[in-house]
């Protein structure tokens, strides 16, 4: 194949946010880690690894020899056990989320509505078992990218200057041949995944041209380059099916950069 799979298997070491969109004045995670957190944070690595200060250049060869899924928790090591959106929910919620509340003052007394909220996806379940991020990272045939390396470095998410979003490589990708059990195939510029009838796609899918059950949002995130720093840059929106939206016909995807999906 010129695209081979990788089980990764990450323990999360400290609370993860992941920044989706705010009620209140509580900031919701989203309960997974999207394709491009993980690449954002993999291609800081490898730039500081290097020595080098050209995020474009090393993005570009991420995006040229890698692709990631979308990374969910799990209380074992190689397979996930609750899905966000299954009937049962309300448990992974109980199970895996967690929140910090804080509030701005001056001069020691508490502004009217500064109270805040930060939900977070917790390193320890509501059990008090170790919690794994689990996923797939796709390498082209040749790639020279020390990914390996890097990715037991990274720190991923938000409120990162607190100590939060730290995580452990816990083993060595394992090379497979599907990605949570759907069927891989590839082209040379791009690996393909097979949804079946019924099954949920487990990243967010372009909507144009494809009908799915579920929901749709405007995708947006944060880029870097050489002039505004890591996380500096606006990404353009796509509109998109969320995780957890059923095809309603049997469906090949591209996976392109940052882990989106196209429809072949």
């Amino acid at each position: 194949m010129t695209w081979t799979p990788y089980l990764v298997s990450l323990r999360i070491l400290s609370p993860l946010h992941i920044g989706w969109r705010k009620i209140g004045n509580l900031q919701q995670t989203r309960p997974y880690v999207t394709a491009k957190t993980l690449w954002g944070a993999l291609t800081a690595r490898l730039v500081r690894d290097q020595g080098d200060t050209n995020y474009q250049e090393i993005g570009d060869k991420v995006d040229e020899e890698l692709r990631f899924t979308y990374f969910y928790p799990s209380l074992t090591r190689d397979r996930v056990e609750i899905w966000p959106w299954d009937n049962n929910s309300k448990r992974f919620s109980w199970m895996y989320l967690g929140s910090y509340g804080s509030v701005a003052t001056k001069e020691n007394i508490a502004e009217e509505g500064m109270l805040h909220e930060i939900e977070y996806i917790s390193p320890r379940s509501r059990n008090d078992e170790e919690v794994y991020l689990i996923g797939y990272i796709i390498e082209k045939e040749g790639c020279k990218l020390n990914w390996r390396v890097a990715l037991k470095r990274i720190q991923i998410g938000g409120e990162r200057g607190y100590g939060w979003g730290r995580i452990e490589l816990i083993d060595d990708p394992k090379k497979t041949e599907t990605c949570f059990d759907y069927n891989i195939d590839d082209e040379e510029n791009s690996p393909q995944i097979t949804v079946p009838k019924g099954n949920p796609i487990l990243s967010h899918a372009l909507a144009d041209g494809l009908n799915c059950k579920g929901t749709i949002e405007p995708l947006v995130g944060r880029e870097t380059d050489e002039n505004k720093g890591f996380g500096g840059v606006i990404s353009r929106a796509e509109i998109c099916w969320m995780p957890g939206s059923i095809v309603r016909a049997n469906k090949i995807f591209n996976i392109y950069s940052k882990g989106i999906l196209e429809l072949k």
